[in-house]
């Protein structure tokens, strides 16, 4: 038995169990587990990332200026308010070191990413889930459990594992239900997907408060999740804190190269987009007919509900036995559902064939 005693709260921790990327015994046909990029990194930024390995003995801008300014310039911000890092994951961690500890309360939704409550714990602080409504955020239930040991609160919008999203108007009513000492997190990784006329990712309400960030990353759309890469956009106090906080060099040399080369291939960017506008609906039209239910997703991926948990778990077997890997989404306390990254037609083609043969042979 050791002497050493890790503080309070980390062995609460049940460790995050990240997708499946194998199937023991079969070739795998589809890895959608993770909701990476369909279509993959841009071509541009393969090519900025094999130019960099002349440079590995080099260490890295190191606070990713070029990068920052690149992110500026492509999403019209002032690049003094962005920090980068390894992942929006990262930058979440650091936002709640920075922010939460001992006694204090982070607040998220029920089915709301998994490092949230991880995060919280990690500091010794306590997570706090508010229920959710029809598996979508509800405002109203999240101001209800803002208490005075509050200090940040953490939406992902939209939401991973639903596929959900909620509306910038209810983004604001909770913003301005909270305590100017709370700070609200918004996780927008899944924006570049959303075409939904009343969505906003976050940046107008960060320019308008002192106390929202939002967050980005590169492993969705530009298909960099390999290299960790993401960055945060807040109010300059906030940044200030986040720099001072995050490590040196947190950000690699070749991530930096391939995100502002990935960012400029928009003619990718667009093709999978249009790749999961195309797919998402037309998939989940046919696990309808089907008789499964899929959530309305907004992302670029979709939950989908079996009934049971013991068919949920006899539908993962038989996708991965057909070389098709699915999300188990049990830890977040959805057994009877499965998540299903939106890949390539064929592999979307392969999905619905999968499951009308399951559905077929389990009637």
């Amino acid at each position: 038995m050791s002497a050493l005693t890790p503080r309070p709260g980390i062995m609460k921790i049940a460790p995050y169990v990240p997708g499946k990327d194998s199937v023991e015994g079969k070739q795998t046909i589809a890895k959608l587990s993770s909701n990476e990029g369909a279509l993959g990194p841009s071509p541009k930024a393969m090519a900025a990332y094999a130019k960099a390995a002349t440079e590995l003995h080099r260490y890295p801008d190191g606070d990713s200026g070029n990068l920052r300014a690149a992110i500026g310039r492509h999403y019209g911000l002032d690049a003094k308010r962005i920090v980068c890092g390894a992942g929006s994951d990262e930058l979440l961690n650091l936002l709640v070191r920075a922010y939460c500890g001992p006694g204090d309360e982070l607040l998220y939704s029920q089915f709301g990413f998994l490092m949230y409550p991880i995060n919280a714990l990690g500091v010794g602080a306590t997570p706090v889930a508010a229920p959710e409504n029809d598996y979508r955020a509800d405002v109203d239930a999240m101001l209800a459990k803002v208490s005075d040991k509050t200090r940040v609160v953490c939406l992902a919008n939209p939401n991973n594992p639903t596929g959900t999203y909620i509306t910038k108007d209810d983004v604001r009513r909770l913003h301005a239900g909270l305590p100017k000492n709370v700070l609200l997190v918004i996780d927008a990784a899944y924006a570049e997907y959303v075409s939904r006329n009343d969505y906003e990712s976050g940046v107008e309400l960060v320019d308008q408060a002192e106390n929202v960030v939002m967050t980005r990353t590169f492993s969705k759309i530009y298909g960099l999740g390999g290299l960790r890469l993401g960055w945060m956009y807040g109010p300059a106090g906030i940044v200030d804190v986040m720099s001072r906080l995050r490590q040196p060099f947190n950000v690699n040399l070749a991530a930096q190269a391939a995100g502002i080369a990935a960012m400029a291939d928009i003619a990718h960017t667009d093709a999978s987009r249009t790749n999961n506008d195309i797919w998402l609906p037309w998939l989940s039209t046919e696990l309808t007919k089907l008789g499964l239910k899929p959530l309305p997703s907004v992302g670029n991926f979709v939950l989908v509900g079996f009934g049971s948990k013991e068919r949920a778990a006899a539908a993962n077997d038989w996708l991965m036995n057909d070389g098709l890997i699915p999300r188990m989404v049990a830890g977040y306390g959805l057994p009877e559902h499965l998540r299903i990254t939106i890949g390539t037609e064929s592999e979307v083609k392969a999905v619905h064939a999968s499951l009308s043969r399951f559905v077929a042979a389990n009637k």
